[in-house]
């Protein structure tokens, strides 16, 4: 494959990629030294697929279909290389083209986020997401327990975004929160024209629409959706935001209030990302799902 720097990167954590739960036990109740021989001694077993797996499975497909290297997936793991051993074997073994990786041996991985020109960071570490989140990175908190046989059945990568807080800014969130939904009704269809300020997923959606336009329109393998709790006439603003970014969604789903799991399942979301955790815990056991510790909704 012609070697070419990557138009999008994203970083993952070990345990987003792969199943740790049984690893991370044998840390939480026997400490580091046993965690470190445990690892050791599975390091030639290879690990069940985490939450993220499809994900990235569907992402670095792209590079085959484009035959140039388009897209790239960093590890970043709070293991070190000696107990991180098993994870670049569980990676080859799974077929993965994963070739760089920052092991921070019990350290927050996120400060090298930057240093690998990084789009997106997911993990299963709230705290490493949260810092990552205040460093200008979009970044979310993967939920839900294994991800085993959680591949959506289409071949193309599918990604859903809330939209507030989220592809937006906080400011229609917070007058929502104290106004009101009749207040924020008001001020949406006043300010309708007026592109509101973006989120902290903007710049990823707007690398991965500069990669869709690298396929022919009726032939892309990444679709992506806005699901939000917006009906009319809030719809308004949001359309004309995204025309005014010049960014184009395949589907727009406005459900005026409604609940989204049903919806992500139609839409066969491989991820989902939302700032409100309430919303991230009853999509997880359908589609994987990460929260983004962003706005008004998580203050505080």
């Amino acid at each position: 494959m012609p070697e070419q720097n990557p138009s999008l990167t994203i970083a993952i954590s070990s345990r987003a990629l792969f199943d740790l739960d049984e690893s991370n036990r044998v840390y939480e109740e026997e400490g580091l030294e046993a965690y470190r021989r445990y690892q050791i001694a599975h390091e030639d077993k290879v690990l069940e697929r985490g939450e993220a797996f499809f994900f990235v499975q569907k992402f670095l497909n792209i590079n085959r279909l484009l035959d140039k290297r388009r897209v790239e997936v960093i590890l970043l793991s709070r293991n070190s290389a000696d107990t991180g051993l098993r994870i670049f074997n569980s990676i080859a073994a799974h077929g993965l083209d994963i070739t760089r990786a920052a092991f921070c041996g019990g350290e927050s991985p996120y400060r090298y986020i930057h240093a690998f020109g990084g789009s997106l960071f997911l993990s299963t570490q709230a705290d490493d997401v949260a810092h990552a989140l205040e460093h200008g990175v979009a970044a979310a908190t993967l939920l839900g327990g294994s991800g085993e046989g959680r591949g959506s059945a289409n071949d193309d990568l599918r990604l859903a975004f809330d939209g507030d807080s989220v592809l937006f800014s906080d400011e229609a969130e917070r007058v929502y929160q104290s106004e009101g939904l009749a207040a924020f009704a008001e001020t949406e269809a006043r300010q309708a024209a007026e592109a509101l300020e973006g989120g902290p997923f903007k710049g990823f959606l707007r690398s991965l629409h500069d990669l869709q336009r690298e396929f022919p329109e009726s032939d892309c393998p990444i679709r992506t959706a806005l699901v939000t709790a917006r009906g009319a006439p809030a719809h308004e603003r949001v359309i004309r935001t995204l025309r005014a970014w010049d960014v184009r969604l395949d589907e727009s789903l406005f459900l005026g209030g409604m609940e989204k799991t049903e919806f992500l399942r139609a839409f066969g979301a491989d991820v989902f990302f939302d700032d409100q955790s309430q919303h991230v815990q009853r999509a997880s056991p359908h589609v994987p799902a990460g929260h983004v510790p962003h706005g008004v909704a998580n203050a505080g």
